[in-house]
């Protein structure tokens, strides 16, 4: 073990986030609805009963310091472990460790940050240790475990979704770092209570963010012999550019897109360009946003708007014909057409209770009234017998019979009156009105 030294002040210049971790959960900020009075996940911690957990959240919510407030209050053996540094050999290595201590009545709690970054190889390493209780397994994660987390360890673990702070938990959180000794206490910083809220709010729910950013705020303001003045110039410049909180493989991405289909389904142009843009600027392939749109086009406008279609395919030719950043006005283009044509998702329904029927109705029979016949077998089994070529009938109608007989006379497109669908439907009605005189007058 390295021997620390008296004139040793790494914790000095250790960054403000790490030096303000608490040690207890009276220090913690934020995440009531786990750690308020009586909650569940305190109560176990207070209690010492860990069960195996995953934290989910986005990042720098408490995850890795609500693990170290653990390792303080727990009478198990608590191990650290990174999926960014460790493979499969260390995972052994640490299982065997732990089998060892439960042999000897000992527990052993491991906390595993970013588990979402192990395969399902490394997961499955964890899993038979966990069934047998030689470890308890603590997982943080800013991925939706769902889908990054295997089934069968996910199941074995409780999960703990940690939210993002608060302006005001952020802002209080803040506060504390200015007054306390372990943080800027020694400089008396001098920051209006606006400054606080504009690092507050530019942390986007990240305590760290904030801290650093107040960290930075501090070290670059005025310096007189008696306080540390932090202006505006100074924040601004520290503050630069929000970056945008996206990642293109994660929830985000989908929380995103979906906002996004949503706005346009709602007719709502201003918060449709306000998605597309947060997709676009934080680094969203354009073809993947034009992909999403042109499915809009037929699912939620459809026969209302068939031009619909054709504005989504055309952004996507010209996204795929030029890029960014020239490629945004296009998308913009599709997004507020869509956004305010007028909405049909007969199609989309049309199709589903069609797929329903497919599925339960696998073995029905093509109606052999409209079966080809190619060969003179077929024609001898009636394959095609009684067909009406539709071009040789009045008005262009024949009264035959399409669908196998278990679904004769089933409806599956049901046209709104929206848009232009109201003159398709209105020709649909007359077609079935047709069809049923007809049948009838057989």
């Amino acid at each position: 073990m390295e021997q620390m030294s008296l004139f040793d002040d790494r914790e000095v210049y250790n960054p403000l986030a790490s030096r303000l971790r608490p040690d207890d959960l009276d220090g913690f900020v934020g995440q009531e609805h786990l750690l308020g009075k009586g909650k569940l996940l305190r109560q176990l911690i207070e209690q010492d009963k860990i069960p195996s957990m995953i934290f989910w959240g986005p990042p720098g919510v408490g995850k890795t310091t609500l693990a170290g407030i653990i390792a303080k209050r727990t009478n198990a053996q608590f191990i650290n472990f990174s999926a960014v540094t460790s493979g499969i050999k260390e995972i052994k290595d640490v299982m065997a460790q732990a089998e060892n201590s439960r042999r000897m009545g000992i527990k052993t709690l491991l906390f595993v940050d970013e588990i979402h970054r192990f395969n399902k190889a490394q997961q499955d390493a964890f899993l038979p240790y966990v069934e047998k209780g030689s470890i308890i397994l603590i997982g943080a994660t800013t991925e939706n475990p769902s889908f990054e987390i295997n089934s069968a360890l996910l199941s074995r673990c409780r999960v703990f979704v940690l939210q993002a702070l608060t302006e005001d938990d952020l802002a209080r959180l803040i506060k504390t770092a200015l007054k306390s000794p372990k943080g800027l206490g020694y400089l008396n910083v001098e920051i209006t209570d606006p400054m606080i809220a504009m690092i507050a709010g530019f942390a986007n729910g990240d305590a760290r963010t904030a801290l650093n950013t107040l960290e930075m705020a501090v070290t670059n303001g005025v310096i007189s012999p008696d306080k540390t003045t932090v202006t505006e110039d100074v924040l601004k410049q520290c503050i630069g550019k929000k970056s945008l909180l996206y990642d293109k493989k994660g929830e985000e991405h989908y929380n995103l897109i979906s906002a996004l289909h949503k706005s346009m389904r709602n007719s709502d142009p201003d918060a449709a360009v306000y998605w597309l843009a947060r997709m676009l600027e934080a680094g969203e392939d354009p073809l993947y946003v034009a992909r999403r749109v042109t499915r809009f086009a037929s699912e939620d406008v459809g026969m209302a708007d068939s031009h619909a279609l054709e504005v989504a395919v055309a952004a996507y030719q010209a996204c795929h014909f030029i890029g960014m950043p020239e490629c945004t006005v296009h998308l913009t283009h599709a997004v507020v057409y869509l956004s305010l044509a007028p909405k049909s998702n007969a199609l989309y329904m049309a199709y589903e209770h069609a797929k329903k029927d497919a599925l339960q109705h696998l073995a029905e029979p093509v109606p052999l009234v409209i079966r080809n016949a190619p060969t003179r077998l077929m024609k001898e089994l009636d394959y095609g017998k009684g067909y009406q070529y539709a071009h040789d009938a009045d008005g262009r109608l024949t009264d035959m019979q399409c669908l196998p007989d278990a679904l004769e006379g089933t409806e599956y497109y049901r046209p709104t009156g929206q848009g232009l669908e109201a003159k398709y439907k209105a020709r649909l009605e007359q077609i079935r009105d047709w069809k049923q005189r007809r049948r009838k007058n057989r």
